[in-house]
């Protein structure tokens, strides 16, 4: 088991660079996140602003976990925070450095932007100090199943786009490219940010119910 502060230091990091992989998503120009697009298509079948349905989405997800008795804690109130306060500065770093990206620098954005995605969400995951909303979803079901991280995830974020999609959301190639790709990339580095080696296995299974915290 991995110190306190060392569990400390990745989750906060790893929610950092899941701030950062959503700004490099989002200054692509190639196509927003599945959840995005689900909150954009409920926004406009219904004309609640975006911003509620955001709000009201991961109230409905989190009711979610109550049959797949997967509990909030310390990680789940650090992601509603630090990805909130992150994310504009992250996204301004990513327009002074890439300001108008064309063709070839939007596609090494967002897949730059996939890839580190899913790695981050490994990272704070992987400290079993409590989920975000929408991978507790995915933690749950993979607790209360046995089933792999990535197959799970990609299933959860298909879904999710499809839905979107049927409401009216716009969605590009990348927004396709993450919903079935980034379940891959989390399964990979589940193993090696997890902060037990216990708590999974090399296949990108999670543990049992009774050990995600």
């Amino acid at each position: 088991m991995r110190s306190g502060a060392w569990r400390g230091v990745q989750l906060v990091g790893g929610l950092f660079a899941f701030a950062l992989s959503m700004a490099l998503l989002m200054a692509s120009g190639q196509g927003a996140m599945p959840w995005d697009v689900l909150h954009q298509g409920v926004a406009r079948t219904s004309g609640v602003p975006v911003g509620v349905v955001v709000a009201l989405t991961s109230v409905v997800v989190m009711l979610l976990w109550i049959p797949l008795r997967q509990r909030p804690g310390v990680g789940t109130l650090a992601n509603l925070v630090i990805v909130a306060v992150a994310i504009d500065p992250m996204l301004a770093l990513v327009h002074a450095v890439a300001p108008a990206p064309g063709i070839v620098a939007g596609i090494t954005l967002a897949l730059a932007g996939i890839v580190l995605n899913g790695v981050a969400t490994a990272a704070y995951v992987g400290v079993h100090l409590g989920p975000g909303p929408r991978d507790g979803l995915m933690t749950g079901l993979c607790a209360r199943t046995g089933w792999r991280v990535g197959p799970v995830k990609t299933a959860i974020e298909v879904v999710v786009v499809l839905a979107g999609w049927a409401l009216g959301g716009t969605l590009g190639w990348a927004t396709l490219a993450y919903a079935l790709g980034v379940g891959a990339v989390v399964q990979v580095a589940l193993p090696w940010c997890d902060g037990s080696r216990r708590r999974t296995t090399g296949s990108g299974h999670l543990a049992r119910p009774a050990d995600v915290r």
